[in-house]
């Protein structure tokens, strides 16, 4: 027998792979202290879930694990388009802390463009 606790999910875990900045502009949520991303998926989450996310950013090998939890919802049929997903918000980590500043040294200049992101 295991000791594991009965009926209690697993996080789920998606591979994103961002290959171009405009791609990581539009996806990265810098309104979120901790940092996030939107990930663009049809399967239905709720706020607070757990969501283990394996990150690839543009023009750099390593893949980032991410444990997040679901922080923004975008519907199916949203109004203006949006992509169906999810925003996750980073953990308060040190990982994490890396990883956004990692983003924002790719977005550079761009952090202050006035594009319309997947998000806000």
């Amino acid at each position: 027998m295991s000791n594991s606790p009965p009926n209690i999910p697993r996080p789920s875990v998606i591979q994103l792979a961002i290959k171009e900045k405009a791609a990581l502009y539009a996806a990265y949520i810098p309104l979120f202290s901790e940092g996030g991303i939107f990930i663009p998926t049809s399967r239905e989450y709720k706020l607070g879930d757990d969501l283990y996310v394996l990150l690839s950013l543009p023009e750099d090998p390593q893949r980032y694990p991410v444990a997040g939890k679901v922080a923004w919802i975008t519907p199916a049929k949203a109004s203006n388009n949006r992509t169906q997903g999810v925003g996750i918000l980073f953990p308060k980590d040190e990982k994490s802390r890396a990883l956004k500043h990692k983003i924002e040294e790719i977005l550079g200049a761009h952090m202050a463009s006035d594009r319309p992101t997947q998000t806000i």
